[in-house]
């Protein structure tokens, strides 16, 4: 990573030879940084977007993207299906990354990019496990993991969601797990399964004597959204906002204090495929297969498609009809001949 960080000095260096006040200037890593979190996309997002923005410019030679325009992202967009054969939402996520560089960096919003050869995205199901096949998986999983997959199976979560959720996230009340900043950056409220009440509770029992048995003055403070860190600077410290499934080690966070992060999703998503092979499903199943398995079990026992669509978090109900189609009820009760 570092090596890309030189093409940007040399830039920087060659305007300064013209006499310019490029010292001063920010880089264009930097730019991009500024630009991208005032809008709010996710670190996620922004990585991404950035990985293909080195990636244009490492193709086109290191030429700074303000000397490019649209016939360079299309020979870079061309190249990436032709040559190297990526997948059509691949394709898609290298034209954002330079979309959103030359309207909010560069000033000079992209036109009509033309020649395109683009990656044709044919339909496909998802994988679905039947509860039995789910359960297999699940009761071979270790703790934490066996928790974290038995919500993503039983309220619909995504891995990332559940990772993310904390102490105040867990209504017993009401039965409710509250997703904050999920997907698109929206707000949800799912079901509470009644069988992970009684974990649940113990687990945010534990989170919460960790903390009372500390002084205050001894707790490590967790990771905190955006500015709430500065905005309420005790509140890191409190039972509400404590992980459910933390980190075992600590992190810098980015303004360079040491935080408790939660439980990293690559962890999951590793035990989940050695619990998949053990079980022997023959499924080529991963974590976000318990979510699809959520909506599928959900249409069979005969819930509204709009109430799964609601629960999932999607803003088209297109998304959601897929699982129609797993079910085998887009045929309008039509019968094989077999019976």
């Amino acid at each position: 990573m570092c090596s890309w960080l030189h093409p940007l000095k040399v830039w920087s260096l060659r305007e300064s030879r013209d006499g310019s006040d490029s010292d001063r200037r920010p880089r264009l890593h930097d730019q991009f940084r500024d630009a991208i979190r005032v809008r709010h996309y996710s670190p996620r997002t922004e990585k991404t977007y950035w990985y293909w923005i080195r990636y244009f410019i490492r193709f086109h030679k290191l030429r700074h993207p303000a000397e490019m325009s649209e016939p360079e992202v299309s020979a870079f967009l061309t190249w990436l299906a032709t040559k190297r054969g990526v997948a059509a939402a691949t394709q898609n996520q290298a034209l954002n990354a330079p979309v959103f560089l030359y309207r909010h960096v560069i000033k000079v919003p992209l036109g009509d990019i033309q020649n395109i050869s683009r990656v044709r995205r044919p339909p496909k199901l998802p994988v679905v496990l039947n509860h039995n096949e789910a359960m297999a998986v699940i009761d071979r999983l270790p703790a934490p993991h066996k928790l974290i997959v038995s919500l993503i199976y039983g309220a619909g979560l995504r891995v990332t969601e559940t990772a993310r959720l904390r102490v105040k996230d867990i209504d017993f009340g009401l039965r409710t797990i509250t997703v904050r900043d999920g997907k698109g950056a929206k707000d949800r409220n799912t079901l509470l399964p009644e069988s992970l009440a009684t974990p649940l509770r113990s687990l945010t029992k534990a989170r919460t004597d960790e903390v009372k048995v500390t002084p205050a003055e001894k707790r490590t403070p967790t990771s905190m959204p955006g500015a709430l860190a500065r905005k309420y600077p005790f509140a890191s410290l409190s039972v509400q906002w404590q992980w459910l499934f933390p980190s075992e080690g600590l992190c810098q966070d980015g303004e360079g204090r040491w935080v408790l992060h939660h439980l990293h999703v690559s962890a999951v998503q590793k035990a989940v495929k050695r619990a998949v092979s053990d079980a022997g499903l023959g499924k080529s199943a991963t974590s976000h297969t318990f979510r699809h398995s959520f909506a599928t079990q959900l249409l069979l026992s005969g819930v509204d498609i709009r109430t799964v669509q609601e629960l999932l978090g999607h803003s088209d109900l297109n998304t959601t009809q897929i699982y129609t189609h797993v079910l085998g009820q887009g045929f309008a009760g039509v019968r094989s001949p077999l019976g």
